[in-house]
């Protein structure tokens, strides 16, 4: 056997042994002997605010017409029609104003539980009701 044969399997069990080495240095979770770290699952998302609901307008009618949302919900109201509509309470605790066609207005539910009927103001016959609980 030669110098260079000698030299070049010496070069290759020390390059194989490096990368063992580095492969179980990889894998390590710190040398405890404990096998692989735990990984922590992140908390359930919460929010500071009650989630999002939506009302589309669509046709002259309200879908959907009974929706039911946390007190404080943000609600998003799409007008899918070509003319105006409003969402308005009866006892005036929210009232969206007038919603141009083709357009969205935002409003908050009531922070007091209950069930509130509403109607367009300029077309009373579409009717809904929110129910807060």
């Amino acid at each position: 056997m030669t110098f260079t044969s000698l030299h070049r399997g010496r070069t290759a069990v020390a390059l194989g042994g490096a990368c063992t080495l580095l492969a179980l240095v990889s894998c390590s979770n710190g040398g405890n002997g404990n096998g692989p770290a735990p990984t922590s699952t992140p908390p359930a998302a919460t929010s500071a605010s009650p989630a999002a609901a939506r009302i589309v307008i669509e046709n002259f009618a309200f879908t959907p017409a009974n929706l039911r949302v946390r007190p404080g919900t943000k609600i998003t109201v799409v007008n899918r029609d070509s003319v105006p509509h409003t969402v308005t309470a009866g006892d005036k605790a929210f009232d969206t104003g007038n919603i141009a066609g083709d357009a969205t207005a935002t409003f908050t539910a009531p922070s007091a539980s209950g069930s509130y009927s509403y109607i367009c103001t300029i077309h009373p016959n579409m009717k809904g009701t929110l129910t807060v609980s």
